[in-house]
C-alpha cells in the first residue's frame, strides 16, 4: 500500500501543475522566489519523505512499479489490460499504471528531484533529449540478457529508441502514415476512388477537381490542405527528397529539395488564396470532433496516420473512405511510398527505484503477446517483425497491413535525433506559416530558419563534446 498511496500522491501533485502553472504566468513574479520546477522537486521529495517515513513496506508485499503514461480513454485501457496480465501473470511484481498528462516535462521535473517513476511512457521524439540529459537509463545490457534484439522489429522503430550507439527506450505503439480519401467525393468530382493519385502532379490535377468554390470565389470543399490537420509541418521538403541535417551536424533544411517541397505548400495560397484557406478552416472543429474536416467532409483527402480509423469510426462510420500510400513527385519514382513514421516508447528513468523488475514488465511487453494485445487494443500496427495471423484477422482496420508495409519502406520520414529537435520543429512551423501565408518566399523563410538554428546546433553539440559525448 506504501508504493499505491506515493504514487497516488505523484499523480495528485503532477496532475495539478498545469493549473499552478497558469496562476504563476497570470500573477506577479518574485524572481528570488524558487522556480516552478525547484518547487515541485521539493514538495515531491517532502511527499517521499514523509510516505517513507510514515508507511514502511511490508518485506512480503510485491514490488510495486510505478509507471507513467500519456494515454487516456481507449488508449489508456489497452496499456492497462496488459499490466493487468502481467501483474496476474506472477506474483512477485505489480505495475502500478498511472495516466499523467504532460508527461516528458513532468518526468524529467521528478528525476531532477530524485523522485522518478520506475517506467515513463514518452514520445520517440523526447529519447535524444533525455539521453543527452542522462535522464534514461541505457538498456544494452539488459535487452541483451533478455534476447530483446534490432533483427525482431521493423527497422525503424528500433532505431528511434537508439542515441549515441546505445538503446534508450523501447516502441510501445508505432504508427506510419498515408493519404486517407472519402470514396464518394472522389465518385462526385468524376475521379475513380479504385485509382488514387500516384504522383504529385496527379494528385494537384485531382485536388483541382475535388475543390469547389461558391460564386463569390469562397472554398466550400477542399481536395486537400497541407496544413490540416497541420501535425507535420517539418516533412513537406521530404517528401520531395530533402533532408533536415547532415551527418556532419550541418542543417540542410535550405536544400533544393526541400525548397522544392515547400513551393508546393505554397502552391495552394497561390491557386486558392491564403486567406481563403484560413478563412475555410475557421469553419471546421477540432480533430477529436464530429466537425473535423475529414469527418464531416469537407475535406477530401489527408495526410493521416493509423489511428485514424478510430476517429472515422467514431464520428463518421458512414463514410466511404480508403487509403493509399501518399503521392511522389513524378520525376522521382525512387521517392515512392513515402511515410511519415512516428512511435511511442517506455524507458526507465534514471534514478528509478526498481529498474530489474521495471524491465521484467518491459520484457513481457516486448513479447510477441504482448506487444499484440497493446497494438489491437489502441488499434495501431505492431512494431515486431513476427506478426501472428490472429493479429490480422482480429484487426478491424483493413487498411492495417499497408501501414505496415509502408513501415517497411525505404522512404521513412522522421525528425533527426537532436535534443534541440522541438525548438528546429518550432522554426520549420513558423516558416511554414510565412510561407503560406505568402509573407516570404520558401527560400527566404528556410533560408532563415538555417541561419538561425545552425548556432543554436553548433552550442549544444559543443556542450554535448565537453561532456564526451559525439
Amino acid at each position: 500500500m506504501r508504493n499505491v498511496s506515493r504514487l497516488n500522491y505523484f499523480a495528485i501533485f503532477a496532475n495539478t501543475l498545469d493549473e499552478s502553472q497558469k496562476r504563476l504566468h497570470s500573477a506577479p513574479v518574485d524572481r528570488g522566489a524558487f522556480t516552478l520546477p525547484a518547487l515541485g522537486a521539493i514538495v515531491l521529495a517532502t511527499v517521499f519523505a514523509s510516505e517513507s517515513l510514515t508507511r514502511p513496506e511490508p518485506k512480503h508485499e510485491r514490488v510495486h512499479v510505478t509507471y507513467w503514461e500519456k494515454w487516456t480513454n481507449f488508449e489508456f485501457d489497452a496499456m492497462k489490460h496488459v499490466v493487468d496480465e502481467f501483474n496476474k501473470s506472477q506474483d512477485k511484481i505489480q505495475v502500478d499504471l498511472v495516466s499523467m498528462s504532460q508527461i516528458e516535462n513532468k518526468t524529467l521535473m521528478a528525476i531532477s528531484g530524485r523522485i522518478p517513476p520506475d517506467l515513463a511512457g514518452l514520445y520517440g521524439q523526447n529519447v535524444s533529449q533525455y539521453a543527452d540529459e542522462n535522464a534514461v537509463m541505457p538498456l544494452d545490457e539488459m535487452c541483451a540478457e533478455a534476447g530483446i534484439k534490432k533483427e525482431s522489429y521493423i527497422p525503424v522503430f528500433w532505431n528511434i529508441n537508439v542515441v549515441h550507439g546505445h538503446i534508450y527506450s523501447l516502441p510501445t505503439t508505432p504508427a506510419s502514415t498515408a493519404l486517407h480519401y472519402n470514396r464518394k467525393m472522389f465518385r462526385d468530382a468524376g475521379l475513380d476512388p479504385d485509382k488514387p493519385p500516384q504522383t504529385i502532379e496527379e494528385f494537384d490535377d485531382d485536388i483541382q477537381k475535388l475543390t469547389k468554390m461558391d460564386a463569390k470565389g469562397h472554398i466550400q470543399q477542399a481536395g486537400f490542405i497541407p496544413s490540416e490537420p497541420g501535425w507535420w509541418n517539418w516533412c513537406w521538403g521530404a517528401f520531395f527528397g530533402g533532408k533536415m541535417m547532415d551527418d556532419k551536424g550541418r542543417l540542410t533544411l535550405n536544400s533544393p529539395e526541400n525548397i522544392k517541397g515547400f513551393e508546393w505548400i505554397q502552391s495552394f495560397s497561390k491557386k486558392f488564396g491564403a486567406d481563403n484557406i484560413q478563412s475555410f478552416k475557421t469553419g471546421m472543429g477540432n480533430f477529436d470532433s464530429p466537425q473535423n474536416g475529414f469527418m464531416s467532409e469537407l475535406v477530401a483527402s489527408e495526410l493521416q496516420g493509423v489511428w485514424m480509423y478510430n476517429f472515422v469510426t467514431k464520428y463518421n462510420p458512414k463514410m466511404d473512405w480508403a487509403v493509399a500510400p501518399f503521392p511522389h513527385p513524378k520525376d522521382r519514382p525512387d521517392l515512392a511510398n513515402g511515410t511519415v513514421v512516428d512511435l511511442d516508447v517506455i524507458c526507465i528513468p534514471t534514478g528509478a527505484k526498481h529498474p530489474k523488475e521495471a524491465f521484467e514488465f518491459l520484457k513481457y511487453l516486448q513479447s510477441q503477446k504482448g506487444m499484440e494485445m497493446l497494438c489491437l487494443g489502441q488499434k495501431k500496427l505492431s512494431p515486431l517483425l513476427q506478426v501472428s495471423p490472429d493479429f490480422y484477422s482480429k484487426h478491424p482496420n483493413k487498411f492495417i497491413k499497408l501501414f505496415t508495409e509502408l513501415a517497411k519502406s525505404k522512404n521513412t520520414l522522421y525528425p533527426p535525433k537532436m535534443g534541440i529537435w522541438a525548438q528546429y520543429n518550432d522554426e520549420i512551423s513558423a516558416a511554414y506559416d510565412s510561407i503560406s501565408l505568402m509573407h516570404k518566399t520558401p527560400k527566404q523563410a528556410l533560408d532563415d530558419v538555417v541561419a538561425h538554428m545552425q548556432p543554436a546546433l553548433d552550442s549544444y553539440n559543443e556542450r554535448l563534446r565537453l561532456r564526451g559525448i559525439k
